[in-house]
């Protein structure tokens, strides 16, 4: 009956809108972020070896904890992206290239190089807005709508997927009776702390359906999907319970106590899907791809 996927997206669910481009094989040099497709696993790449059973690689987490994959095809995403792993050569040089896309939006290449939108995806110049169609993406909040339009917006009016905001997940499952989904008319949402156990969890499991999809990313806040390297900090701050969270980032960084200007000044720093945690890009595409289908 219900649904609910926050991690898994396999090889063979490649979206529709972006199988013009085969999944590019990269090179797994140490440090490269990679999410494993089946797990969600997401972790910086510690190791290659060469197995009876196949070449292997091993991944490292933020807490630490170790996690050993076969390279198949189409088995790890890079920056929200299918790609295929492959062994470095022992010459190879270490920066990394980010994968090709497939169909994307109307020119804004945000510095992924010439012909790319923000998003990674291959621009179509003069290509037209098409006509929105049924479905439609809901966020959770504002700022987390103008981060999706700032990275996806070409991809998004390409394919007519219109993306509206929630104030909040509480009253999710009345705007869903509202919609009234359907094949013709599919709904996705992208809620913000999707953990097990939390209340977020608790409401998604109660809307999913088969023509209703809610993802979701670990972070508190979407400000945390944005890496910090991009903003210019060595981390986001923990902030202690019971504060809220904004202002204590605020605070915690020496920041202005203005948590619209600060978030600006994130925004600000996001000039393509490179500057966002894999956590969120791999949760976008999934969502467009669910609303897109047929």
């Amino acid at each position: 009956m219900a649904r609910m996927r926050s991690r898994q997206y396999g090889p063979d669910l490649t979206p529709p809108w972006k199988r013009r481009q085969p999944a590019p094989e990269v090179p797994a040099e140490p440090d490269l972020v990679v999410e494993e497709v089946t797990t969600g696993f997401c972790g910086a790449v510690i190791r290659c070896e060469k197995t009876a059973q196949g070449p292997t690689v091993t991944l490292e987490d933020r807490f630490g904890k170790h996690r050993v994959f076969p390279m198949e095809p189409r088995g790890f995403l890079l920056e929200g992206r299918v790609v295929t792993l492959v062994r470095p050569s022992p010459t190879a040089p270490h920066a990394q290239q980010g994968p090709a896309g497939g169909l994307g939006g109307a020119g804004r290449a945000s510095g992924v190089g010439p012909g790319r939108t923000a998003s990674g995806s291959i621009a179509v110049p003069g290509a037209r807005a098409r006509v929105a169609r049924a479905g439609r993406i809901y966020v959770e909040g504002r700022h987390d709508a103008e981060l999706v339009e700032r990275v996806w917006g070409d991809d998004l009016r390409i394919e007519g997927v219109v993306v509206e905001y929630l104030e909040g997940i509480d009253d999710l499952p009345s705007i869903v009776r509202s919609f009234s989904p359907g094949p013709d008319a599919r709904l996705g949402v992208l809620v913000d702390h999707l953990v097990p156990g939390s209340k977020e969890s608790r409401i998604a499991a109660s809307v999913t359906d088969e023509n209703v999809l809610v993802v979701g990313h670990p972070y508190i806040d979407v400000w945390e999907a944005v890496k910090p390297s991009a903003v210019g900090i060595p981390a986001w701050p923990r902030v202690p319970r019971g504060e809220d969270w904004k202002t204590g980032v605020c605070r915690a960084l020496r920041w202005p106590e203005h948590t619209g200007a600060a978030w600006q000044r994130i925004l600000g720093s996001v000039r393509s899907y490179k500057d966002l945690e894999p956590e969120l890009l791999g949760r976008v595409e999934e969502l467009i791809d669910f609303v897109t289908v047929g």
